[in-house]
């Protein structure tokens, strides 16, 4: 069986941004003997072929998205993770730095709407 496929539908599928475990609980609705290091080992790899963004934040399992151009909100707050579509820097960069740019990840901090209100 080959789960990366089934992973990979699952991501491409999904409005969120998700852990592996919440990956492996999914997969695991549809087959039941798999287990979470295979999941693991699934992402891992389909990261490293460029088929999904892995998107890391300090104190937090790393999440995992579709590979479509788009940047991240990221609250400081609760974590929430949205996304935002902006004008593709990498021109700019390039034009900066003298160097060719293969990919960005840019996530701006901010707080929620959810977390302003808590704190009102």
């Amino acid at each position: 069986m080959r789960y990366e496929e089934k992973i990979l539908e699952i991501i491409n599928a999904s409005n969120e941004h998700l852990t592996a475990e919440q990956l492996f609980f999914k997969l695991k609705q549809m087959y039941p003997r798999v287990v979470l290091a295979t999941v693991y080992n699934n992402l891992g790899n389909l990261h490293k072929t460029g088929k999904i963004r892995k998107i890391s934040l300090e104190g937090c399992p790393d999440r995992f998205d579709k590979t479509v151009k788009h940047d991240h909100l990221v609250c400081r707050e609760c974590g929430a993770i949205s996304d935002v579509f902006l004008s593709d820097i990498t021109e700019d960069i390039e034009k900066q730095t003298g160097i060719i740019i293969d990919s960005y990840d840019l996530k701006i901090s901010y707080i929620c709407p959810e977390c302003k209100k808590q704190a009102q």
